[in-house]
């Protein structure tokens, strides 16, 4: 069975900084690309980030490029989300994805998702 567990989110003021971490098990992390979406109340599920199965490539909402980072360490079965200079209109309950087709996770059809960890940005 196929986990993503989410954490690191939180309560921070704008301007600060926040790491998010996600935890797979119950697959073969580096054969899955990894994302992280989000979703504001009352707005869709929106993409931020991807990374592909080795890291080699990430991909980035315009909203976000500069500020946040995706990476992933395939010995520990993590991917993060460093987010940098955070605004208020970040807060968004952050979701991790992982599908072993990148193109499904680019375009916010991925096979996996995780529970979700709320990020909450004060001005």
């Amino acid at each position: 069975q196929v986990q993503l567990v989410e954490s690191g989110g939180g309560l921070v003021q704008a301007g600060d900084s926040l790491r998010l971490s996600c935890a797979a098990s119950g697959l073969t992390f580096s054969s899955y690309g990894m994302g992280w979406f989000r979703q504001a109340p009352g707005k869709e599920r929106e993409f931020v980030a991807a990374i592909t199965q080795r890291g080699l490539s990430t991909y980035y909402a315009d909203p976000v490029k500069g500020r946040f980072t995706i990476s992933r360490d395939n010995a520990k079965n993590l991917v993060y989300l460093q987010m940098n200079s955070v605004k208020p209109e970040d807060t968004a309950v952050y979701y991790c994805a992982a599908d072993s087709t990148f193109s499904r996770l680019r375009v916010g059809v991925p096979a996996y998702w995780g529970q979700g960890t709320q990020v909450a940005v004060s001005s």
